[in-house]
């Protein structure tokens, strides 16, 4: 089959490797229909990432169908259309029992595993690890492309934006970052009756895409964006600040931001340490939230999906075959230039 394969910082190429396989009983193969690129894979190229080695296959998400069950899988069979989340889990351990399957013991004390510490699902064939309890069947009334951003960018930003910032009806909220998991919060912060979504991002194409997701208000990201935020709310802040950029500018940013007794929900994968105002926020009896993406929330998201809730399909900006993989990262890793959101990467 062909894959995208990890040859080490700044090296990849779409190349024949052997065909995925059953390995364990609890194991299916699922042919991949499409996939997509996440950020996390920009930081893998730029090797930020030592745990993804030579000849590891990139990917950690996808929707497909089943061609091949392990003896001891219950819940599927061969020919289910099925999507492949970001977070493997084995349904057993003490994390998996406290709804906290992105730290599974079982499949190796971090449930992200494919992509990272096995092959992942930028490829033609994916093995899947206890299938029975990470995968999920998707509705006929979910399209592809809706389910595919069902398998991180969404789920992210709701449990760890919106559900870990407490978003509570009538709240004011700040999204300090208007990408692809930064608008997947702002498209779920409705779910919890949030009445006001301010947007704050450098880019005008992901600003005027933040209003077409449910934001109230934007923010141009600049010298006067904190003033501008506090002018909105009374000069108080807002009850929700939501950090989805990963810059220890950004998170500095959403202290500023956030009122007295409000909530940080910090989404940004941060590569370097960052020094918060402590002096300030503890007398502001502030609460900060951060943290990998469990993907608990895909049955959730799926109904919402699939009833016409939250327009998934918004996600994706443009579309690649498996041959094209070099454009679509190109695309991606220049999202900004390229007014790009998520890519979606199919079989020619």
């Amino acid at each position: 089959m062909k894959a995208l394969v990890y040859h080490g910082p700044g090296q990849k190429a779409w190349e024949d490797v052997p065909d995925a396989t059953i390995g364990e009983p609890t194991d299916v193969v699922v042919k991949v229909e499409t996939t997509t690129i996440c950020g996390t894979d920009l930081h893998i190229l730029q090797g930020d990432v030592p745990a993804v080695t030579d000849g590891r296959i990139l990917g950690h998400e996808a929707v497909g169908t089943i061609t091949q069950v392990g003896d001891a899988v219950r819940g599927f069979a061969v020919g289910d259309r099925v999507l492949v989340p970001a977070i493997t889990k084995c349904g057993r351990c003490e994390y998996c029992g406290k709804g906290m399957p992105s730290h599974c013991q079982t499949v190796g004390g971090i449930g992200w595993i494919f992509g990272h510490l096995i092959d992942g699902t930028q490829a033609e064939f994916v093995r899947v690890p206890y299938a029975d309890t990470s995968l999920y069947a998707v509705p006929e009334n979910v399209t592809d492309e809706q389910a595919i951003f069902l398998a991180d960018s969404l789920p992210t930003g709701y449990e760890v934006g919106v559900l870990a910032g407490n978003v509570r009806p009538g709240d004011t909220v700040a999204v300090v970052g208007a990408g692809a998991v930064g608008l997947s919060a702002i498209l779920t912060t409705g779910l919890w009756g949030a009445s006001r979504v301010i947007a704050v991002d450098s880019n005008k194409f992901r600003l005027s895409r933040a209003l077409e997701f449910g934001a109230t208000d934007v923010v141009e990201a600049g010298d006067q964006q904190v003033d501008e935020v506090l002018a909105m709310t009374d000069g108080l802040g807002v009850d929700v600040a939501i950090e989805a950029v990963g810059y220890p500018e950004t998170l500095l940013t959403s202290a500023k931001l956030v009122r007295p007794g409000g909530t940080i929900a910090n989404i940004g994968v941060h590569g370097a340490p960052v020094t918060l105002p402590m002096d300030t926020m503890w007398i502001q009896n502030v609460t900060m939230t951060m943290g990998l993406v469990d993907t608990v929330s895909i049955p959730t998201l799926l109904k919402m999906v699939g009833s016409g809730r939250i327009p998934a399909e918004k996600m994706g900006t443009h579309s690649f075959t498996f041959d094209q993989m070099d454009d679509a990262y190109d695309v991606f890793k220049n999202a900004a230039a390229n007014e790009a959101l998520k890519v979606v990467i199919r079989p020619a």
